[in-house]
Parts: C-alpha cells; sequence; structure tokens
C-alpha cells in the first residue's frame, strides 16, 4: 500500500482542488428562434447559427395531436 513520505502544504492542495469545483453549462438564447441552447452545440430542432443542420424526426403520436 503506497503511503507519501511527506505531509502536502495546504497550499498545494488547494491547487489541486482549484478544477474540481461543479460548472453549470453555459446556456444561449438562439437569435434565429429564440431557443435556449447549449452553447457551440445544436439545437434540439435541429438548428445551429440559423441553418438547418440536421434532421429531426417526429414522432407519429405528436403529428396524431396537432
Amino acid at each position: 500500500m503506497a503511503v507519501q513520505q511527506n505531509k502536502k502544504t495546504r497550499s498545494k492542495r488547494d491547487h489541486r482542488r482549484a478544477h474540481d469545483r461543479v460548472v453549470t453549462p453555459t446556456l444561449t438564447e438562439d437569435q434565429y428562434t429564440g431557443e435556449i441552447h447549449r452553447r457551440h452545440h445544436v439545437a434540439s430542432d435541429g438548428r445551429y447559427r440559423g441553418r438547418q443542420v440536421r434532421e429531426i424526426k417526429i414522432p407519429e403520436e405528436d403529428l396524431q395531436e396537432e
């Protein structure tokens, strides 16, 4: 079993822990549709920066409700 040879200082410990925080994702409102989505990701409607980049299939159940 590994055992440390010397005690880590508070400074070294805190420097190591500096990046361990929980980060919330950065959200942006799409300027074309107004939808909230993660930055640099395709929105749920398949659009990215005003262009349709992915075809989204709508389930048949949703089509019957309209």
